[in-house]
């Protein structure tokens, strides 16, 4: 048996993606709820002070958007845990669709 026919054995292709994966999972990536979005002049935004209102491309109670490192994952809304706000996640991106954001 050669070499290449020892690392192409079906039955240890299982435990090297878990050994990969388990490599992977310390990696620190960013985290991000995109609310909404909008284009402004710089004049507009020069204008804005406390109390000044920016309408946004989203429909209230629309689903807001989660990227993980400027990639969308999935779909989700705001919740309440305890004092703080969460994410709810509602719907995950299929893998086709998050090769076509790239």
């Amino acid at each position: 048996m050669s070499m290449s026919d020892e690392t192409q054995n079906p039955s240890d292709a299982p435990m090297a993606s878990a050994h990969n994966l388990k490599l992977l999972e310390n990696i620190e990536v960013q985290l991000t709820v995109e609310v909404g979005g909008t284009k402004i002049s710089i004049r507009d935004l020069l204008k804005l002070n406390d109390g000044s209102v920016v309408e946004l491309d989203r429909i209230a109670g629309e689903h807001l958007d989660i990227l993980v490192n400027g990639t969308l994952l999935a779909k989700g809304e705001v919740v309440l845990v305890g004092e703080r706000l969460g994410i709810r996640f509602t719907e995950i991106v299929s893998p086709e669709q998050r090769v076509r954001s790239l």
